[in-house]
Parts: structure tokens; C-alpha cells; sequence
């Protein structure tokens, strides 16, 4: 008879120790230092994460105020090549024998140094997942990584930032890329689908991301 009791207090006990946790939690606002931006970018066999693969990604870690703490290129071998669609191949220039012949690994490798990566850089720090599309990327590396023992969410905060939508917020209501580049003074990504990877359109993410921030520094944020 007493065991309920004792199931109740036990619940309440630990209700009262995870209720200041959650309020202490910090916030980029009040405590900027204890985030990283993860600024990512990958290329792809198609549209769909549920058929198509991941052929490279790029990632540059930054502070909340883009200042460069670590970046990873890979490029990989998807596990099924002939499922690239022809307008994917004509973005990216995905092709086999030159994937080979440029040092890509199969998605467990991928995984295994995007990890140590992240480790290394995000040391312990809150990780905020940062694209240009970044639904699209997203869904691409949470399914790479589930379907190599590893988890999104167990590296990345549950917000997820948008380059376009933080473009749109200053009223610059574009959502091509180059488009945005103008709007904000950066070059555009290059165009070249060979030279297009995932590591030039992080680059270029981050650019935008320090145009963006200057812009706000010096007023230019469009307001009603």
C-alpha cells in the first residue's frame, strides 16, 4: 500500500529538480557564448531523402557572430549512384569514377567524421543547425546519419535557422540565392557543377549570414 505514495513523491521530487533546469537553460540572447552556428550544405543524387543520397556536405562552424571556429568537407559515395537524377548531376556534376578518383567515402565514414568534427568543435556547446534550404539539408543528414547509428538531434538544437528567412526578416524578400547575394553585396556561389559543392555553398551561407549581420549593425534593416 505504501509503494503509490512513495510513486508520487518520487515524481513530485523530480519534477521540482527538472523545473529550474529548464528555466536556467541558456538562450543565444543572454548567453551568446555557450552557441555555435552550424552553417551546412550538402549536394545530392535528388530531391526525395527517403530515395535519394547525400554526394558531399560542407559545414562551418561559427560564434553567433560569424567568426570561423572549424569547417569539414566530404565527399561521398552515395550507395546507390543510379539514382542520380539528371538535373541533380547537372547542379552538382556527380559522377562515379570522378567521386572515386577524389577521395569519397561510403556514408559510414561520412558519418564517423562528421561526428569526431562536431565533437571537436561544438565542445559541449549548443549547435544551431544553419542552410540556405534548410528543410532540404535537414532531411538529407538526419536520414544519413539514422541510417548509420547516428542521430540529428543528438548533435543540433531542435531550432533550425533559414539564410532566406533571415534575409526576408530585413526585408529583402528573396529567395534565390543570388538574388540575396546582390541584395546584400556578397558574390554568388559558383555555377560550375563540378566546382559546386557543399563546402562552397557553406562558404557562401556564411558570407550572407556576416552581410546580414553588418546590415543590421548599421541599420539597414527595412521597417514598416
Amino acid at each position: 500500500m505504501t509503494r503509490f505514495p512513495n510513486l508520487i513523491l518520487a515524481l513530485l521530487m523530480a519534477l521540482v529538480a527538472w523545473v529550474p533546469a529548464v528555466a536556467q537553460t541558456a538562450w543565444p540572447d543572454s548567453a551568446p557564448e555557450a552557441f555555435v552556428m552550424a552553417h551546412v550544405d550538402i549536394e545530392t543524387t535528388g530531391l526525395d531523402p527517403a530515395f535519394h543520397e547525400m554526394t558531399d556536405i560542407g559545414m562551418v562552424y561559427t560564434d553567433v557572430d560569424g567568426r570561423e571556429l572549424g569547417r569539414l568537407y566530404v565527399r561521398i559515395m552515395p550507395p546507390h549512384p543510379e539514382r542520380i537524377d539528371p538535373g541533380a548531376r547537372a547542379v552538382n556534376g556527380f559522377d562515379v569514377d570522378y567521386w572515386r578518383a577524389n577521395g569519397a567515402v561510403d556514408e559510414a565514414e561520412a558519418t564517423a567524421r562528421i561526428l569526431a568534427f562536431h565533437r571537436r568543435v561544438a565542445a559541449g556547446r549548443t549547435v544551431m543547425f544553419t542552410a540556405y534550404n534548410a528543410w532540404f539539408d535537414q532531411g538529407f543528414l538526419s536520414a544519413m546519419l539514422a541510417r548509420n547509428g547516428a542521430a540529428w538531434r543528438d548533435l543540433f538544437h531542435y531550432h533550425v535557422l533559414d539564410i532566406p528567412s533571415m534575409a526576408w526578416g530585413q526585408g529583402l524578400l528573396q529567395t534565390r540565392g543570388s538574388g540575396v547575394a546582390e541584395a546584400v553585396g556578397v558574390p554568388d556561389e559558383t555555377r560550375v557543377p563540378i566546382e559546386h559543392t557543399g563546402i562552397t555553398g557553406a562558404d557562401f551561407n556564411v558570407s550572407v549570414y556576416r552581410a546580414l549581420l553588418v546590415r543590421r549593425a548599421d541599420g539597414g534593416l527595412d521597417r514598416p
